[in-house]
């Protein structure tokens, strides 16, 4: 089998949709500083992946609890494998045993956190139960969070050629197939659930391919300024060998204040349009190896 690798570098728009640690009564948001002092609010992948494979609507890959009191720790089955569970498949396993060094499978799928290309200003919501103390005659309670609304940035990365492989396990090509092309489905419409609140994950731009290389292209060159698609950054890294050619692009019609030079410059189609090609080019490589 060729070796094979998908990229792409996805933006989206989302309001507040990942909380770390409180402090005091103030929930904080997820957050990383650059050394100029700009902060950026971020979604981990672990959420990320949690919202991935709790939309694609595959069977979940079972678990146990290990141990006891603060060394307890919950792990897969010893005996669920990658032919059920395509959770396992993508993103891995490690199942400790006594008495063995136990079983490990690397993530073929894999994701970066989802970060915010617009800086965090420390804004924050007020926040009480006044409706519901009234019933009562109570006082209110108050709390406060930190909210950010903004673009966000994340990267997927498949190696092909190893998903449905582990061992002497392996899944024939068209389940191969299904599994990614159903990843794609999830990813085209990822909403994320939290306090209350339903937000759209799903991408307003979108560029990769598949590729000979297993890199995660744009990863660091796509990027927002005055509601913009920073172009000219992506046609940086876009001329090198092999890239070029197999690299499509996905743009929601009119949310970005240059579409037409994303359309013109960089061939962009709709973001359907985009899942589409590359779906038939994940069957055509499965098919052909």
């Amino acid at each position: 089998m060729k070796s094979k690798g998908l990229a792409m570098t996805i933006i989206f728009q989302a309001e507040s949709a990942n909380y770390g640690e409180s402090l005091g009564n103030i929930s904080a948001l997820k957050k990383i500083s650059r050394n100029n002092g700009d902060m950026y609010t971020y979604i981990s992948r672990q959420a990320i992946r949690y919202n991935m494979m709790d939309q694609i609507n595959e069977k979940p890959a079972p678990v146990k609890a290990e141990g006891s009191g603060d060394k307890k720790v919950i792990q897969f089955l010893s005996e669920a494998t990658i032919t059920d569970f395509p959770e396992l498949d993508f993103f891995g396993y490690l199942k400790t045993e006594k008495g063995s060094q136990g079983q490990k499978r690397s993530a073929k799928v894999r994701l970066s956190n989802a970060i915010s290309l617009e800086t965090f200003k420390a804004d924050l919501d007020f926040l009480t139960n006044k409706g519901q103390a009234d019933k009562e005659g109570e006082n209110m309670n108050i709390a406060q969070a930190e909210i950010h609304r903004s673009y966000y940035r994340y990267t997927v990365t498949i190696d092909l050629d190893q998903i449905g492989i582990d061992g002497e396990i392996e899944i024939d090509n068209k389940e191969k197939s299904r599994r990614v092309q159903k990843l794609m489905d999830t990813i085209s419409f990822l909403y994320r659930d939290i306090r209350g609140r339903r937000e759209d994950l799903k991408p307003l731009f979108i560029i990769g391919g598949v590729y000979d290389v297993k890199n995660p292209v744009f990863q660091n060159v796509v990027d927002i300024k005055d509601n913009k698609i920073l172009v000219d950054n992506i046609l940086g890294v876009i001329d090198y060998p092999g890239i070029k050619e197999n690299t499509k692009c996905g743009v929601v019609d009119g949310q970005f204040d240059n579409t037409t030079e994303i359309q013109t410059t960089l061939h962009a189609e709709s973001v359907p349009a985009f899942f589409k090609d590359l779906k038939e080019k994940i069957d055509a490589y499965y098919e052909s190896n």
